[in-house]
């Protein structure tokens, strides 16, 4: 395993791995998948991603070297991270891999002792649960501040 490969597994004769090299992202499959496929950043600018991928701390999924699957940490790592962009291609969904992503990044060294991690789900709330996030406190509100003309 190279240095930026943080998990690796052999499942059906096929090789998994976690990597957070930068440079192994697959930008195309990543903005296809967001501007296309997504409901949260439907017809993000490329630009824009890049700027995000930029200031985030991301982690791929690969298969045999392809790239399968991503997720985006926006952190200080020291009290606080937000998980975003979390997706698996169609095609490989309903394999434990987007549970393996999520454990693999939540026990990732540079992110361990955060006192708080976030997230917004649609219709991913039960894998949230089994990796052990939970609605939030009933003394707390999630606000936000939404501009939907934030991508022109």
């Amino acid at each position: 395993m190279t240095e930026t490969v943080i998990a690796s597994r052999i499942f059906s004769g096929r090789r998994y791995q976690i990597d957070t090299d930068p440079k192994r992202l697959d930008i195309a499959l990543i903005h296809h998948f967001l501007a296309k496929c997504s409901h949260w950043a439907r017809d993000i600018p490329l630009e824009i991603l890049h700027r995000a991928i930029a200031h985030s701390l991301c982690f791929g999924l690969y298969r045999d070297g392809g790239q399968i699957g991503f997720a985006r940490i926006v952190t200080d790592q020291a009290t606080f991270a937000y998980l975003a962009d979390v997706f698996i291609v169609a095609e490989e969904r309903n394999a434990g891999l987007g549970q393996w992503l999520i454990e693999t990044i939540l026990a990732y060294p540079p992110l361990q002792s955060l006192r708080r991690w976030l997230l917004v789900t649609k219709n991913a709330k039960s894998l949230y649960l089994r990796c052990g996030f939970a609605e939030l406190c009933p003394d707390l509100s999630y606000l936000e501040r939404f501009d939907p003309a934030g991508y022109e």
